[in-house]
């Protein structure tokens, strides 16, 4: 039986990354199956554009994974498979905790023949089988003997292929960068970030979120070794293919669990496993100095970091008080001494927030070292906490918005200004950030550090400002690159002719309290 693994796009957005499930279960599949991989942000498809694919192509079985943002999508992408009669299977968080909306028993369309709920890890063999014998059920769940749910263990995690599944879909970067990246140096051929997971689950249950209701709040680890030969495979694949491979730790909370986070990262700098990586780590566990150092050493070069507001306040009301504003400069300044960088996210339209929280958070962004802030409106998931506070309240002004997605746009009213105040915060925050005057002051900023430094972080927020700015064409790319001619301009002359001096400040070398090792002057390289 042929099967196809479809993740859909938004419409309006697409992620530079792919998502992990789909090479998960890949791996999973029970053999004598052939399991073809489209992601959607990657290739994109109308309705009819995926009906004539999976006729021509004579697939048995889709499989559909969606979050709350691409659940539209997904139920007009299923409908039309559908309607050509082959059967779909939809899963993920979104129909983890609506599944009677996918499987039409709320009063509206059937847009699945069959739901796969929560970790599908010990459920899809069972799904395929079934398909392939035509008994499809309805609701498939992770439950043990007992009826009660039980979480995959991740300790015999399965081994995904990673030198010999077909990538070329994921390369992402437009080919206009690729003279620049080359200055930079030889195996810029291909660019790809990769998604890797260490752990599973996070124990914070902040207000707004979904992942302790779908993944638990009770962590659990692959091993070590795991973990390392993976990330020696993507390596060896990138020299192999004179490109660069980067991964992006899907963890919730990187190190949760500090001690085994650490122990990860010696095994990494032990078996040379080094690649340039990002995690989401909470601002409260950066405090461990042995820690920043570790992630520096072991290839870390990004970390995103959930902040979400200024306001102590705020955090508190959405139950992640553990924030602590007052430190987030500190934090942001041990990362940067190691050369080590933070996607900031934040979140407008929270119930202490009025209006000018926009200036007032860039107020503090603006004192610390340059990075990537993101900006969002807080967005009532179904099933949080969050959601059903406001549904109690009457604040909901969009009960069902995922059934129209529209990014940036409020579901409820805040408190404390208007809707329409909450969008402008927003619109604000990222113009004043990703403006070509703002990406010179970043790549400025950082001055005293290698050309390859400032690209990356130019390049970054380029990639960046297509979240709130999409850049879907050649054309749209080609305007913000004349936009930004001047520092483009300014990096190449650099890359072409170099430089005579170069400003110099503290680093993390020069401190005589801080370990030096082989591998740190290789991932920093």
């Amino acid at each position: 039986m042929k099967i196809l693994l479809y993740n859909p796009d938004n419409g309006v957005t697409r992620n530079f990354m792919p998502h992990l499930w789909m090479f998960l279960l890949q791996s999973l599949t029970p053999p004598g199956h052939e399991v073809i991989l489209i992601d959607g942000n990657a290739q994109p498809m109308d309705e009819a554009q995926i009906a004539q694919y999976v006729r021509e192509h004579e697939i048995g079985l889709v499989g559909i994974g969606a979050m709350t943002r691409m659940i539209a999508k997904a139920y007009r992408i299923a409908d039309a498979i559908r309607a050509v009669g082959v059967p779909v299977v939809m899963g993920g968080p979104h129909v983890t905790e609506l599944a009677d909306e996918a499987l039409g028993r709320d009063g509206g369309p059937r847009h699945a023949d069959a739901v796969a709920l929560g970790e599908a890890d010990d459920t899809w063999p069972r799904i395929v089988n079934d398909a392939a014998r035509g008994e499809l059920k309805e609701i498939y769940a992770p439950v043990d003997a007992a009826g009660k749910e039980s979480k995959p263990s991740l300790k015999n995690y399965p081994i995904i292929p990673w030198d010999k599944i077909d990538l070329h879909q994921f390369n992402l970067l437009p080919k206009v960068v690729y003279p620049l990246l080359k200055k930079v140096g030889e195996g810029w051929g291909t660019f790809r970030i990769v998604p890797v997971e260490s752990g599973r689950g996070c124990p914070y249950g902040c207000e707004f979120c979904t992942v302790t209701g779908f993944f638990g709040d009770s962590i659990r680890f692959r091993t070590n070794e795991s973990v390392v030969n993976e990330l020696l495979m993507l390596k060896a694949r990138a020299r192999k293919e004179k490109g660069q491979i980067a991964v992006f730790f899907i963890d919730d909370n990187f190190a949760i669990n500090v001690k085994r986070t650490k122990s990860l990262l010696r095994d990494i700098i032990a078996a040379k496993a080094q690649v340039h990586w990002v995690a989401q780590i909470s601002a409260n566990l950066l405090r461990d100095e042995e820690l920043c150092d570790l992630i520096a050493a072991s290839g870390g070069k990004w970390v995103f970091i959930g902040m979400e507001s200024i306001d102590p306040t705020n955090l508190k009301d959405v139950n992640k008080g553990f924030n602590k504003p007052g430190e987030y400069g500190t934090v942001l300044e041990r990362l940067a001494k190691r050369n080590v960088y933070a996607i900031t996210s934040f979140i407008f339209g929270m119930d202490n927030d009025t209006t000018g929280v926009a200036e007032r958070t860039l107020e503090q962004v603006r004192t610390w070292p340059p990075g990537l802030p993101i900006f969002g409106l807080l967005t009532p998931l179904p099933a949080t906490p969050l959601y059903k506070r406001l549904e109690a309240a009457g604040r909901l002004t969009r009960h069902k918005h995922w059934q129209e997605f529209i990014p940036f746009a409020m579901a409820h009213t805040p408190l404390k200004m208007s809707i329409e105040e909450a969008h402008a915060e927003v619109n604000y925050g990222w113009s004043h950030s990703y403006s070509a005057e703002a990406l010179a002051q970043a790549v400025d900023a950082l001055d005293d550090q290698p050309l390859g430094y400032r690209i990356n972080i130019f390049l970054a927020r380029l990639c960046f400002r297509g979240i709130y700015f999409p850049m879907m064409g050649k054309l749209a790319w080609l305007k913000v690159a004349g936009e930004n001619r001047r520092t483009i301009f300014k990096l190449i002359k650099e890359a072409v002719f170099g430089r005579k001096d170069r400003p110099t400040r503290g680093k993390v070398e020069d401190r005589e309290d801080v370990p030096r090792t082989e591998a740190q002057g290789e991932a920093s390289a």
